[in-house]
């Protein structure tokens, strides 16, 4: 009976869970179902778009679709784990890329999921299309902390942070925050306690799962054939 080390015994769980989520195949396959959802996102945002333009500042436009946009970073983040730029402006762009992804990514997936299940708490009825936001907002939050560890965004951080609690300034200031369930909105003030402390956290949780130093290159497509 072949006897296995201490080492490989703890690393072997580890190191297969990195090869699944470090395969090129399984990356495009995130970036499709990600760059699709963006999609989806922007034109779910649709008519708060065009309200925004009628009413408001053009300005005010890239602070309404909180999500797509997160999701938007996530699938750049992705590209260019799959095609990582060279040099130093390279790098520092891809790691503010990296940093904005996790950071938003996290934030907007729960709080998506919080906003449905606290307008459900409230009476407002809950139909298959809010399900259906809450399976791929739970997605984003937790593809986003899987894929943090082979991401090395820390130096960014701050400008993340000061980035995400621009955007929850200038959403409740100007009042271009995601619409809400109509059982939520005598709740807003509450809702933006609960959106700044969701930065505060998703950052936290952005620092903690961030790898420390960048990984290795992915395999090449002769590596993926043996």
């Amino acid at each position: 009976m072949k006897l296995h080390s201490r080492e490989e015994v703890v690393e072997m769980p580890g190191h297969w869970l990195e090869r699944l989520f470090r395969d090129r195949r399984i990356i495009w396959l995130l970036l499709i179902v990600n760059l699709l959802g963006t999609v989806y996102g922007y034109m779910w945002y649709g008519n708060q778009l065009a309200f925004t333009a009628e009413t408001e500042p053009l300005w005010l436009l890239p602070f309404v679709p909180d999500s797509p946009t997160a999701s938007l970073f996530f699938t750049a983040a992705l590209l260019l784990l799959l095609y990582p730029p060279k040099g130093l402006t390279g790098t520092l762009v891809r790691q503010l890329i990296e940093a904005l992804a996790v950071v938003t990514s996290v934030k907007y997936g729960i709080w998506a999921v919080s906003m449905i299940v606290a307008g459900g708490y409230q009476g407002d009825s809950i139909t298959w299309k809010d399900w259906m936001l809450m399976i791929s907002h739970t997605g984003m939050a937790v593809e986003a902390l899987i894929y943090a560890r082979f991401f090395s965004f820390r130096r960014m951080l701050p400008v993340a942070l000061l980035w995400t609690f621009a955007n929850d300034m200038v959403d409740y200031s100007a009042g271009v925050y995601p619409w809400l369930p109509s059982v939520l909105e005598d709740d807003v003030v509450a809702v933006q306690y609960f959106t700044m402390g969701l930065t505060l956290f998703s950052t936290a949780a952005a620092w903690l799962f961030c790898g420390r130093t960048r990984r290795p290159a992915l395999p090449g497509k002769a590596a993926l054939k043996r």
